[in-house]
C-alpha cells in the first residue's frame, strides 16, 4: 500500500505563492499518474490538477487554470503543486491522490484516486 505524505501548505496573503509537494513511498510511483484536490470546510473535495505518469498530459479545473502548476519528479518519487497569484477562495486543505491504474490515462474523477494523503492546509488571507 502506498503512502502519500503532503507537504508545504501554510498561511499566505492574497496575490502570494505556495508550492505543495506530496511524496510517495514505495518504487511505483513512475508508473501511475497523480492528482491534487481540495476540500474546504462544508464543501466537498474537488479536483485541481492531474498529471500523468510520464508527465506527458496535465489536467486543470478552471477555477486554477493559468495560476497553478502541476509537476512530478519520478526520481524523488515527488509530485509538486505550485500556486500563484493565490486568492481566499483557494482556502482548503490540499490532498494528494495516486490514480488507481498503472500506465493508465490521466484521470480527473475522486472516484479515480486510490490513495490519499493526510493533507495540507492552505490558508489565504484578504
Amino acid at each position: 500500500q502506498v503512502q502519500l505524505e503532503e507537504s508545504g501548505g501554510g498561511l499566505v496573503q492574497a496575490g502570494g505563492s505556495l508550492r505543495l509537494s506530496c511524496a510517495a513511498s514505495g518504487r511505483t510511483f513512475s508508473r501511475y499518474a497523480m492528482g491534487w484536490f481540495r476540500q474546504a470546510p462544508g464543501k466537498e473535495r474537488e479536483f485541481v490538477a492531474a498529471i500523468s505518469w510520464s508527465s506527458g498530459s496535465t489536467y486543470y479545473a478552471d477555477s486554477v487554470k493559468g495560476r497553478f502548476t502541476i509537476s512530478r519528479d519520478n526520481a524523488k518519487n515527488t509530485v509538486y503543486l505550485q500556486m500563484n497569484s493565490l486568492k481566499p477562495e483557494d482556502t482548503a486543505v490540499y490532498y494528494c491522490g495516486r490514480g488507481v491504474n498503472p500506465y493508465g490515462g490521466t484521470p480527473r474523477g475522486i472516484g479515480d484516486f486510490g490513495s490519499w494523503g493526510q493533507g495540507t492546509q492552505v490558508t489565504v488571507s484578504s
